[in-house]
């Protein structure tokens, strides 16, 4: 198969959603109709001791919960996919965003009994500034759930974008009897709960078989759903595919992920309206994903993922070309050339050793700490550099020490890669002789997350203390004489692993202090989502 033919058969998206909306169940089942797994394991289950597969941190399975990013790839009806499996919690946002740079599309995932919940909203909003083409999978309808006019209704009015059902429901919680495909125009049945581990075969029928329909889902529900499609066919948006690539329209699907309801309908519609890689922006140029000429960038770093392996991965979303293994390529921010001799493809944590990979697929290598999110890799010849990725301004903030003072190189080693990883900011206060980190963060479970990093992969237990920052700034000032600044008292001055300089703040009313009292002074923020 040639170059061109193995990049229109790649799918790379994300699946976002408000945490406990299904999205990690979701992303099993898809995972299962691929042949990727045999069994789908129970997120919290109690009737297995299974965990997702894509939540791969210990502290995930604790909690229930994905704090990071996972990656998988698998095959499917001649399609290879890429899933990008994303933490649905607030507090981590910055690896979600980071993750959506990398996807070519998007699957929200919605609790059909709460509808569009905080996080739904900043996620959709993300997806929106990048045109990301967005399909909507309504969950849990095997649960009472509201009204679908009102979940379409909300849908649209806070999203501005038209939505189009490619199925649609019939009753909810203990009335679910299944969906209607106005594709195929037939009804899948949901006949059956069990716990969803295992493919499952829907009963068919056309909507014209009243007297099968009655004795499938009752004689109410069935002249309901007439009503309902009489109505939607009449009056709601008519689909058009290129209204949908461009973010426009959002096709929407309704079934249960936990009982495995709706979920290969699903898989196959998405997988015939989605795209095969789009171009990226390099600088002022786009770079087309079927040119021959090699090129990714960096988007995520981790270490640590397994334990056999005790190394640091950078997971790498290809742009243009094929990669190959063993050829020399040239790290742009680096300048310099390099050979990535073990890249991967991943599953969660598993990975095995690939010889090629092509545009659009998600690949890891190792990384010996050059790399740092948003670096460019390409081929050597023809230097590219792609738009960067912005860094999300710290909330919140906490000063970390080790309690063990044997123990400086492991703390050194963990504070560090775990701010190269992009989980958590560092800066120091310089001229003072304190060994204390200051840590920044965007959510305060991150602090959770690097206490138990630390412990887990570093072996070194750390004392933290809350601080009252609530802003931060840097200091664009060329050579900036800091210690003559005229501060309010409880302003910091802090510099960063690179050694520039930042101001932390309380207050507005510091941030004002500050530049009216220091003429020339100039403040800058972090470039924000």
């Amino acid at each position: 198969m040639d170059i061109r033919s193995e990049i229109n058969r790649r799918r790379t998206f994300a699946i976002i959603s408000h945490p406990d909306a299904g999205k990690t169940t979701l992303t099993e089942k898809l995972l299962l109709y691929g042949g990727a797994i045999q069994l789908a394991g129970s997120v919290k289950g109690k009737a297995t001791a299974r965990h997702a597969v894509s939540d791969w941190m210990e502290l995930e399975k604790q909690r229930g919960i994905s704090i990071t990013s996972s990656v998988m790839q698998f095959e499917y009806d001649g399609y290879c996919i890429n899933i990008l499996d994303t933490p649905g919690h607030q507090d981590f946002s910055e690896d979600t965003y980071r993750t959506l740079m990398a996807a070519d599309s998007a699957v929200m995932v919605i609790d059909a009994a709460k509808g569009i919940e905080p996080q739904t909203r900043k996620l959709f909003k993300i997806c929106s500034m990048r045109h990301i083409p967005i399909f909507t999978f309504i969950n849990k309808l095997d649960r009472e759930a509201r009204s679908p006019y009102e979940l379409m209704e909300e849908l649209e009015n806070e999203f501005g974008i038209g939505t189009f059902p490619v199925n649609w429901p019939i009753g909810c919680g203990i009335e679910f009897k299944g969906v209607y495909d106005r594709t195929e125009k037939e009804i899948l049945a949901f006949t059956e709960f069990h716990r969803g581990q295992n493919k499952i075969s829907s009963v068919k029928c056309s909507l014209d078989d009243t007297e099968t329909l009655d004795a499938l889902i009752g004689k109410n529900l069935r002249i309901t759903l007439a009503d309902d499609i009489e109505l939607l066919d009449g009056a709601g948006y008519e689909f058009d595919i290129d209204k949908v690539r461009k973010g426009e329209l959002s096709p929407v699907f309704f079934g249960s992920a936990l009982n495995n309801f709706g979920i290969e309908p699903f898989l196959k519609n998405f997988l015939s309206m989605t795209m095969p890689p789009l171009p990226r922006l390099a600088e002022s140029e786009y770079v087309d994903p079927f040119d021959n000429y090699f090129s990714a960038f960096i988007f995520k770093i981790q270490a640590n993922m397994n334990k056999a392996h005790r190394d640091r991965i950078a997971f790498m979303r290809i742009c243009s070309g094929k990669f190959e293994r063993d050829k020399e390529y040239f790290h742009v921010q680096g300048n310099k050339a390099l050979r990535l001799a073990q890249p991967q493809q991943l599953m969660a944590q598993e990975r095995s050793v690939i010889d090629e990979a092509y545009a659009g697929d998600i690949i890891g290598v190792f990384d010996p700490g050059i790399f740092s999110i948003g670096d460019t890799v390409c081929e050597k010849g023809k230097t590219v550099r792609f738009e960067g990725i912005p860094t999300f301004a710290p909330e919140h903030f906490a000063s970390v020490e080790r309690t063990d003072t044997m123990k400086h190189k492991q703390f050194e080693k963990g504070i560090m890669q775990i701010a190269q990883e992009g989980a958590i900011q560092i800066f120091h206060e310089p001229h003072t002789g304190i060994e204390e980190v200051i840590v920044g963060v965007v959510g305060v479970l991150q602090f959770e997350v690097l206490e138990y990093r630390l412990k887990t992969e570093y072996g070194v237990d750390i004392r933290r203390r809350e601080l009252p920052f609530e802003y931060i700034r840097w200091v664009d000032n060329e050579n900036p004489d800091i210690r003559s600044l005229n501060l309010t008292s409880d302003t910091r001055w802090v510099q960063d692993f690179k050694g520039n300089n930042l101001l932390l703040f309380t207050s507005e009313w510091c941030i004002n202090w500050a530049l009216n009292k220091n003429e020339g002074l100039r403040l800058r923020e972090f470039n924000r989502n």
